[in-house]
Protein backbone atom coordinates (compact mmCIF):
# COMPACT_ATOMS: atom_id res chain seq x y z
CA UNK A 1 0.00 0.00 0.00
CA UNK A 2 0.87 2.88 -0.68
CA UNK A 3 1.34 6.33 1.88
CA UNK A 4 -0.83 8.32 -0.21
CA UNK A 5 -3.67 5.55 -0.14
CA UNK A 6 -3.38 4.81 3.43
CA UNK A 7 -4.07 9.10 4.06
CA UNK A 8 -6.82 8.65 1.69
CA UNK A 9 -8.36 5.83 3.75
CA UNK A 10 -8.05 6.93 6.94
CA UNK A 11 -9.76 10.50 5.83
CA UNK A 12 -12.53 8.40 4.33
CA UNK A 13 -12.95 6.39 7.50
CA UNK A 14 -13.30 8.90 9.55
CA UNK A 15 -14.72 11.45 7.09
CA UNK A 16 -12.44 14.49 7.65
CA UNK A 17 -12.83 17.82 5.38
CA UNK A 18 -9.81 19.70 4.54
CA UNK A 19 -9.43 21.86 7.25
CA UNK A 20 -9.59 18.77 9.72
CA UNK A 21 -6.91 17.36 7.96
CA UNK A 22 -4.70 20.43 7.91
CA UNK A 23 -6.01 20.73 11.56
CA UNK A 24 -4.35 16.74 12.52
CA UNK A 25 -1.53 18.02 10.50
CA UNK A 26 -1.04 21.01 12.81
CA UNK A 27 -1.42 19.03 15.40
CA UNK A 28 1.72 16.81 14.35
CA UNK A 29 3.38 20.25 13.99
CA UNK A 30 3.57 20.52 10.54
CA UNK A 31 1.59 23.49 8.73
CA UNK A 32 0.23 22.64 5.26
CA UNK A 33 -1.98 23.91 2.32
CA UNK A 34 -4.63 22.83 1.08
CA UNK A 35 -2.97 22.47 -2.15
CA UNK A 36 -0.88 19.88 -0.85
CA UNK A 37 -3.38 18.02 0.94
CA UNK A 38 -5.51 17.60 -2.63
CA UNK A 39 -2.11 16.76 -4.32
CA UNK A 40 -1.81 13.91 -1.89
CA UNK A 41 -5.17 12.69 -2.03
CA UNK A 42 -5.30 12.26 -5.90
CA UNK A 43 -5.03 8.94 -7.54
CA UNK A 44 -1.59 7.98 -9.27
CA UNK A 45 -2.69 9.10 -13.11
CA UNK A 46 -3.52 12.27 -11.92
CA UNK A 47 -0.90 14.99 -13.45
CA UNK A 48 -0.84 17.09 -10.29
CA UNK A 49 -0.02 13.63 -8.17
CA UNK A 50 2.35 14.04 -5.55
CA UNK A 51 4.04 10.97 -3.17
CA UNK A 52 3.42 11.25 0.47
CA UNK A 53 6.92 10.65 2.44
CA UNK A 54 6.88 8.47 5.15
CA UNK A 55 7.85 11.10 7.14
CA UNK A 56 4.91 12.93 6.43
CA UNK A 57 2.78 10.11 6.88
CA UNK A 58 4.25 9.72 9.95
CA UNK A 59 3.68 13.58 11.26
CA UNK A 60 -0.09 12.89 10.11
CA UNK A 61 -0.13 9.40 12.57
CA UNK A 62 1.05 11.56 15.18
CA UNK A 63 -1.52 14.18 14.58
CA UNK A 64 -4.11 11.65 14.52
CA UNK A 65 -2.92 10.47 18.27
CA UNK A 66 -3.23 13.67 19.11
CA UNK A 67 -6.27 14.36 18.07
CA UNK A 68 -7.91 11.31 19.07
CA UNK A 69 -6.36 11.43 22.69
CA UNK A 70 -4.94 14.19 22.99
CA UNK A 71 -1.47 16.05 23.54
CA UNK A 72 0.69 14.24 25.63
CA UNK A 73 2.62 16.13 28.22
CA UNK A 74 6.28 16.41 27.83
CA UNK A 75 8.39 16.44 24.63
CA UNK A 76 6.95 15.47 21.50
CA UNK A 77 8.11 12.08 19.82
CA UNK A 78 10.14 12.87 16.22
CA UNK A 79 8.25 11.41 13.32
CA UNK A 80 10.03 8.33 11.70
CA UNK A 81 11.76 8.93 8.42
CA UNK A 82 10.85 5.21 7.15
CA UNK A 83 7.25 3.54 7.74
CA UNK A 84 6.55 -0.39 7.93
CA UNK A 85 2.85 -1.22 8.20
CA UNK A 86 3.97 -2.52 11.61
CA UNK A 87 4.67 1.34 12.79
CA UNK A 88 1.12 2.33 10.88
CA UNK A 89 -0.54 -0.33 12.61
CA UNK A 90 0.76 0.47 16.13
CA UNK A 91 0.16 3.77 15.45
CA UNK A 92 -3.21 3.65 14.65
CA UNK A 93 -4.13 1.36 17.52
CA UNK A 94 -2.72 4.11 19.69
CA UNK A 95 -4.73 6.60 18.32
CA UNK A 96 -8.27 4.56 18.36
CA UNK A 97 -6.90 3.71 21.60
CA UNK A 98 -7.27 -0.56 20.82
CA UNK A 99 -7.04 -3.47 22.82
CA UNK A 100 -6.49 -6.61 20.95
CA UNK A 101 -10.28 -7.94 21.52
CA UNK A 102 -11.03 -4.70 20.41
CA UNK A 103 -8.91 -4.89 16.86
CA UNK A 104 -9.59 -8.78 16.50
CA UNK A 105 -13.19 -7.40 16.38
CA UNK A 106 -12.72 -4.90 14.05
CA UNK A 107 -10.65 -7.27 11.47
CA UNK A 108 -13.78 -9.42 11.84
CA UNK A 109 -16.05 -6.96 9.98
CA UNK A 110 -14.08 -7.52 6.78
CA UNK A 111 -14.37 -11.52 7.89
CA UNK A 112 -10.84 -11.80 8.73
CA UNK A 113 -9.98 -14.32 11.34
CA UNK A 114 -6.74 -13.34 13.56
CA UNK A 115 -5.75 -14.35 16.60
CA UNK A 116 -4.17 -12.99 19.85
CA UNK A 117 -1.04 -14.10 19.15
CA UNK A 118 -0.56 -13.35 16.09
CA UNK A 119 -1.65 -9.85 16.52
CA UNK A 120 0.46 -9.13 19.51
CA UNK A 121 3.58 -10.38 16.84
CA UNK A 122 2.71 -7.11 14.77
CA UNK A 123 3.41 -5.03 17.86
CA UNK A 124 6.50 -6.55 19.27
CA UNK A 125 9.98 -5.18 18.49
CA UNK A 126 11.88 -5.88 15.04
CA UNK A 127 14.46 -8.14 16.85
CA UNK A 128 11.67 -10.40 19.11
CA UNK A 129 12.01 -13.95 17.68
CA UNK A 130 8.01 -13.86 18.09
CA UNK A 131 7.90 -10.04 15.86
CA UNK A 132 6.04 -10.97 12.47
CA UNK A 133 5.99 -8.30 9.63
CA UNK A 134 2.52 -7.06 8.93
CA UNK A 135 1.66 -7.32 5.30
CA UNK A 136 -0.09 -4.71 3.18
CA UNK A 137 -3.41 -7.42 2.99
CA UNK A 138 -3.42 -6.88 7.04
CA UNK A 139 -3.29 -3.38 7.30
CA UNK A 140 -5.30 -2.76 4.28
CA UNK A 141 -8.29 -5.20 6.26
CA UNK A 142 -7.98 -2.98 9.42
CA UNK A 143 -8.39 0.23 7.46
CA UNK A 144 -11.79 -1.26 6.07
CA UNK A 145 -12.40 -2.42 9.38
CA UNK A 146 -11.95 0.46 10.65
CA UNK A 147 -13.62 2.45 8.32
CA UNK A 148 -17.10 0.05 8.63
CA UNK A 149 -16.93 0.78 12.33
CA UNK A 150 -15.91 4.41 12.20
CA UNK A 151 -17.59 5.65 9.33
CA UNK A 152 -20.84 7.40 10.01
Amino acid sequence: MTNNDILRRIRYAFDFGDSKMIAVFGLGDLKVTRSQISDWLKKEDDPAYQELSDALLAVFLNGLINHKRGKKEGPRPEPEQVLTNNIIFRKLRIALDLKADDIIEIMGRTDVRISKHELSAFFRKPDNRHYRSCKDQVLRNFLKGVQLKYRP
